[in-house]
C-alpha cells in the first residue's frame, strides 16, 4: 500500500522505519531456540554472541538497503524512449538517487578540457600492488600454478562428460524404481504425528534440482533422512558458466560431507591466488579528482585474506554440471533425483502428518517436509504465500534453463515482466549478456576477478578454469527487453549490440567512450549461440508484507520452507547466490535434524528462517546497492575530494565486506 502512494520520500522513510523495527525483531526471534528435550525456548550461545553483531548491521543497512527494494518510480529514475540503430526498442535509463543530482549538476558546469589532460599515474597499471601481494605470499596461502595444456584438456573434458552423463540422466530416478519411490504411500500417521527415530527417519521432498535443491538433498540425506528431489527439467541440462564456490560455501558443503568437499577442491580452479577488483572502463578523471586511463584499476584486494583468518577454505570455480555430478554422486542415493517434476501445489495435512504435495501431471508424493529449492520464480513460494496466479514460472535455474534456446529465452523475457508483477519480485534495472568464452585471457595469471565500470553499463570476467573465462555484461534498461532475430544482413544480433556497447576503436561507445579492449577481447572469443540474455530480478526476503506470521517465520509454514532464490534472489555481484543457498542447505537440515517428532517439524523450520533472514537480507543489500553504485564509479571519478574519498572507502571496506561474507559460522 505505501508503494501506491505518491509520496517517495513518504515511502521510503516509513519502510526504513519498519524495516529497522522488524530487523531488530527478526535478529532477537534468531536468538531464540526450541529446545525438544526440555520443550522450551531458550537463548543459544552462539547467537547470543552475534547478536549486538547483527543488529548493528541491521542499523547500518536499514537506511540504505530499503530504497534498493523499492519499485522505480518516476521521481527515481529518468529515461527516453528510443529505438537504436540496433534495433533495439526500450528506454534508456539513467542515474539514480543522488548520483542523478550529482550528474545533472556536473553536466550544467562549464567543462575544462585542460583539467582532463595529462598522464595518468603508473601505479594504476599495475595489477598486484603490495598490499595484495603480501597476503598471497604467505605460507599458507595459495600458490599461482600457471595455466597449462594438461589442465586445461582435464577440467573441459571434466565438464563435457559431466554434461553427457546428465542428458543420459545418469543416476535418475527412472523406470521400474520409480513406480516403487516411497514416496508415492501416504503413511497412517495418527493426529499428533509420529516419533522421529534412526529406523524411521523424517521424509523430505526437495523442489528443485538447481544447486540449492541438490544441496539440501545431500545435507538430509548426511543426516539419516530419507530424501527425494523433484526437478521440473525434461532433462538435467546445465545452464550457464562454472559457479564461484566461495569460502563460506565451502566450509558449510564440508560439513554437510566431507567427501563432495574434497571432490570439488579437486575439480576446481582456484581464484582466490590472484587479484581481484575494479577498474574503470575507459579514460575518466581530471587532475583534481585524479586521472585514470582505459583499464586502469580503481579498487584491488584480494580475497584469501579474510578466508585465511577465519580458516577457511579458499575460493574456487567448478562447472555446474561437475558441481551437479559431484553432488548426486557422493551426496545422496542413485534414483533420488526425479525429471519432468514440476510441482504445482501442495497441501498440509496437519496434525504432524506431513504434506501432500502434487505435481503437474497429477502425481501424489507425500512426505514429513516440502522443501521449495525451484528458484525465484518457485511454484512452491506461490502457494506458501499465497501469490496470484500467475506467481509461479519457469525458473532458469542450474537444471532447467539448459533447455532454452534463443526463440524461448525471448518469449520468456517478455513473460517475466508479468511473472515478476505477480511473484512481488523487483527488476534490478539491469538485462545481462553472459557467456562462457573458451579463451586464455591476457592477464590470467595476475587477476581472476575485475570489474569494467563505466556509465550505464559494466562489463564484470572471471576466471572460468581451463583457459576459458566467464563475462557478464550488464546494461541498464527496462525490462523485457529483447535482441533482433538473426537476418542475413546481422546474423550475429547480440555480439552486434555487444561490440557496439564496449567498443575500443574510434568514437567508441554512443556516449563517445572508447573502451578498454579487454572487454571486446572476450567478447569477440564467444559465439553467438553461447551468449544468452536475461533480466536480472531480485526482491526482499521479508519487506514485502506485515504477516504477522511470516513476521515470525519468514520462509516457512507448517512442514514447509524455502531457501535459495526462493527465498532470497539476490544480484550477481558478490558472487554469493549459490553460497548463501549452500548456507541455507546446511542450516535448515541441522535444524530439522534436531526433530524428535513430526510436530517439532513447523518450529524447526520456522527457527532456520529466522537464523538465516538477516544475514541474507544484509548480503542482498550489498549487492543491490553494489550494482547502483558500480554504473556511478565514472562520475565520482570527475569529482574533486568525493572522488579519491569514495575510492578510498570502497578499497578499506572490502575486507570487512569478505569478512562478514567468510563466516565459518551461519
Amino acid at each position: 500500500n505505501l508503494q501506491k502512494k505518491n509520496d517517495t520520500d513518504y515511502q521510503r522513510n516509513t519502510i526504513s522505519y519498519l524495516y529497522l523495527a522488524l530487523s531488530c525483531i527478526h535478529v532477537l526471534i534468531s536468538s531464540i531456540e526450541f529446545d525438544t528435550r526440555t520443550k522450551s525456548y531458550n537463548m543459544t550461545s552462539r547467537h547470543s554472541k552475534r547478536f549486538v553483531g547483527l543488529a548493528i548491521a541491521s542499523l547500518a543497512l536499514s537506511t540504505q538497503s530499503i530504497t534498493a527494494f523499492l519499485s522505480p518510480t518516476p521521481s527515481r529514475t529518468a529515461s527516453t524512449t528510443s529505438t537504436t540503430t540496433l534495433h533495439v526498442t526500450g528506454q534508456q535509463a539513467s542515474s539514480i538517487g543522488p548520483a542523478a543530482l550529482l550528474r545533472d549538476l556536473k553536466q550544467k558546469l562549464p567543462q575544462i578540457e585542460w583539467l582532463a589532460e595529462g598522464e595518468a599515474p603508473a601505479s594504476n597499471k599495475i595489477d598486484i600492488p603490495d598490499h595484495v601481494a603480501h597476503v598471497l605470499a604467505q605460507p599458507n596461502a595459495p600458490k599461482r600454478i600457471a595455466e597449462n595444456e594438461e589442465r586445461t584438456a582435464r577440467i573441459r573434458a571434466r565438464a563435457k562428460q559431466a554434461s553427457e552423463d546428465a542428458m543420459a540422466l545418469r543416476g535418475m530416478l527412472i523406470g521400474e524404481e520409480d513406480e516403487k519411490a516411497w514416496w508415492r504411500t501416504q503413511r497412517a500417521i495418527p493426529d499428533g504425528g509420529r516419533e522421529v527415530t534412526k529406523d524411521d527417519p523424517l521424509t523430505v521432498i526437495v523442489a528443485g534440482g538447481g544447486l540449492a535443491g541438490l544441496v539440501v538433498a545431500a545435507a538430509c540425506h548426511s543426516k539419516g533422512m530419507k530424501v527425494a528431489l523433484f526437478e521440473q527439467a525434461s532433462s538435467y541440462a546445465p545452464y550457464g558458466g562454472p559457479i564461484q564456490i566461495q569460502s563460506n560455501a565451502l566450509r558449510a558443503l564440508q560439513q554437510i560431507n566431507p567427501t563432495i568437499f574434497e571432490e570439488l577442491v579437486a575439480a576446481g580452479t582456484c581464484t582466490a591466488d590472484r587479484v581481484s577488483g575494479l577498474k574503470i572502463g575507459y579514460r575518466k578523471g581530471n587532475k583534481l579528482a585524479g586521472l585514470y586511463d582505459a583499464g586502469d584499476w580503481l579498487v584491488r584486494f584480494d580475497t584469501i585474506g579474510p578466508a585465511l583468518e577465519a580458516g577457511l577454505p579458499a575460493t574456487v570455480v567448478v562447472d555446474r554440471p561437475v558441481i551437479q555430478q559431484i553432488l548426486v554422486k557422493h551426496g545422496f542415493p542413485e534414483g533420488t533425483v526425479r525429471i519432468k517434476s514440476r510441482i504445482q501445489s501442495f497441501e498440509d495435512l496437519g496434525k504432524g502428518k506431513g504434506v501432500c504435495v502434487t505435481l503437474e501431471d497429477g502425481t501424489k508424493a507425500y512426505a514429513d517436509v516440502l522443501v521449495g529449492a525451484d528458484g525465484i520464480w518457485s511454484q512452491v513460494r506461490k502457494t506458501l504465500h499465497g501469490l496470484d496466479e500467475g506467481a509461479g514460472g519457469f525458473a532458469a535455474s542450474g537444471a532447467a534453463g539448459g533447455a532454452l534456446d534463443d526463440a524461448e529465452a525471448r518469449k520468456l523475457a517478455r513473460d517475466t515482466v508479468k511473472i515478476a508483477a505477480k511473484a512481488d519480485r523487483r527488476f534490478s534495472g539491469f538485462t545481462c549478456y553472459a557467456a562462457l568464452a573458451p579463451h586464455r585471457a591476457s592477464n590470467i595469471e595476475n587477476v581472476s576477478y575485475q570489474i569494467l565500470l563505466g556509465e550505464k553499463k559494466y562489463f564484470v570476467s572471471t576466471d572460468g578454469g581451463g583457459e576459458r573465462q566467464q563475462w557478464f555484461a550488464l546494461i541498464r534498461e527496462p525490462a523485457g527487453g529483447v535482441d533482433p532475430e538473426p537476418t542475413p544482413e546481422d546474423p550475429t544480433p547480440k555480439l552486434t549490440r555487444l561490440r557496439k556497447e564496449f567498443a575500443c576503436t574510434g568514437s567508441g561507445d554512443d556516449d563517445g567512450n572508447v573502451w578498454d579492449p579487454f572487454a571486446l577481447e572476450l567478447i569477440n572469443a564467444s559465439s553467438e549461440d553461447d551468449i544468452k540474455r536475461r533480466d536480472l530480478y531480485d526482491g526482499a526476503p521479508l519487506l514485502t508484507t506485515l504477516d504477522p506470521q511470516r513476521l515470525v517465520s519468514p520462509w516457512a509454514k507448517g512442514p514447509v520452507a524455502l531457501c535459495g532464490d526462493a527465498a532470497h534472489p539476490m544480484m550477481p555481484n558478490l558472487g554469493q547466490g549459490g553460497c548463501q543457498a549452500t548456507e541455507d542447505g546446511y542450516r535448515l537440515v541441522e535444524e530439522l535434524a534436531k526433530a524428535q517428532h513430526t510436530r517439532d517439524v513447523p518450529w524447526l523450520l520456522g527457527g532456520y528462517s529466522r537464523v538465516r533472514v538477516i544475514r541474507t537480507a544484509i548480503i542482498q543489500g550489498f549487492a543491490q546497492l553494489g550494482s547502483d553504485l558500480l554504473v556511478d564509479f565514472d562520475l565520482m571519478m570527475t569529482i574533486p575530494l568525493l572522488g579519491p574519498f569514495f575510492l578510498t572507502m570502497t578499497q578499506l571496506s572490502m575486507p570487512w565486506i569478505l569478512r562478514f561474507l567468510y563466516t565459518a559460522s551461519f
